[in-house]
């Protein structure tokens, strides 16, 4: 009877948690899917543009990827005259910085270092818009492909709105496994989220691989002053600052000819380096509410762990595991609808249910790894 009578209190206790957060996490991803309902579809205007616009690639030992980048930025559709492309070779070891000098029409800046850096990606961009002409900078990856249009539609959608900041959609694309299609499906969920935020009026993830904004509002901020000692973070935490500077008034381009390009990670190995890096941005965020949120997020995910693992020697926990986990299913199919119909990869949504356990297993292992410790980025040890 004693026994009996801790066992019903402690599975009392754990199922008030999981339910408590299984609800926390429905209603969460329902305001995502509320935020990504709000953000229209942007039909650009692309007569009359008349705005400088400098592009900035930091770039290190690319060398098999950036002539395709380059070449797609060439053939951009906007104003040569109103074009500024300039790429910031990073110590690059290979023939990186070879490669763009043979094009013309673009800058080359060589960054040169003598002392060590925790983030040299940093340093790369706010040399390059110390040197840049253009009202608006515009980033992207030196991995990275994007359409003839890409710059048209960002410039139509600044001059239209005034953003201080444009979030515009990254994808993946040209995936050969299964590992790196699932890959995909995970990150459209990601940029969903982003945006989402944003068409909530609460921004808090962008990605650098496709971010725009003022330079003006750059310096106002104060650049990457008080977040240049982290590796990471050169678009998030600068989201973070221009959201409380300029009373969020951040944009997302919804159109898919701002999207840009890039690959999935072919490894287990490569893929976790890059989300602890990603992860070890969290714990400087100023709005603690959002690190709250993603507290219980990835507590929502370690319950889910801990009834399966109890399940296994009580079948009343691994019930309300699989209720859980079908629930989060369910919302999340709910959101990634809307998100993959936009980015035309709706045949992802398949991989959904089969992901979810090893979606899980990742959370948890990624909340705490990217939050301790180095990883590798660019073949460097940083924090």
């Amino acid at each position: 009877m004693f026994l009996n009578s801790i066992f019903l209190e402690v599975y009392s206790i754990i199922n008030f948690i999981s339910v408590s957060l299984t609800i926390l996490y429905i209603s969460v991803v329902l305001i995502f899917v509320r935020g990504w309902s709000k953000l229209e579809y942007f039909k650009p205007d692309l007569a009359n543009q008349g705005t400088k616009v400098s592009i900035i690639v930091a770039a290190r030992n690319e060398e098999n990827n950036i002539s395709s980048t380059l070449d797609d930025l060439l053939a951009q559709h906007y104003d040569k005259e109103l074009t500024e492309i300039i790429f910031i070779d990073d110590h690059s070891t290979d023939r990186t910085a070879e490669i763009i000098r043979s094009y013309a029409n673009v800058r080359l800046i060589v960054l040169n270092e003598d002392r060590a850096l925790n983030s040299y990606k940093k340093k790369a961009i706010q040399t390059a818009i110390g040197q840049a002409s253009g009202k608006l900078i515009v980033t992207t990856d030196a991995d990275c492909r994007m359409g003839p249009l890409w710059l048209e539609t960002i410039v139509s959608f600044y001059e239209k709105h005034q953003y201080k900041m444009i979030s515009s959609p990254v994808m993946f694309f040209e995936e050969r496994t299964f590992f790196e299609r699932s890959q995909s499906l995970e990150f459209l969920y990601l940029i969903g989220l982003g945006a989402s935020t944003i068409g909530n009026g609460k921004p808090s993830t962008c990605n650098g691989a496709n971010l725009s904004y003022e330079k003006e509002a750059f310096y106002e901020v104060g650049g990457f002053s008080g977040i240049d000692d982290l590796a990471s973070g050169d678009d998030e935490l600068l989201l973070h600052k221009m959201a409380e500077k300029f009373n969020n008034n951040i944009g997302f381009l919804k159109n898919t000819d701002a999207v840009v390009y890039t690959h999935a990670k072919p490894t287990l190995n490569e893929f976790i380096q890059q989300r602890k890096r990603w992860a070890s941005k969290s714990t400087r965020y100023k709005n603690k509410s959002i690190i709250a949120l993603g507290v219980c997020i990835w507590a929502f995910n370690l319950t889910i762990l801990i009834n399966l693992f109890a399940g296994l020697f009580a079948p009343i926990f691994l019930k309300l595991a699989v209720i859980q986990l079908l629930m989060k299913i369910l919302i999340e199919f709910v959101f990634l609808i809307g998100v993959t119909k936009f980015a035309k990869r709706q045949e992802l949504l398949v991989l959904l249910p089969v992901l979810n356990i090893l979606h899980i297993l990742y959370i948890v292992y990624i909340g705490i790894a990217g939050n301790s410790g180095k990883y590798n980025w660019k073949d460097r040890m940083v924090k």
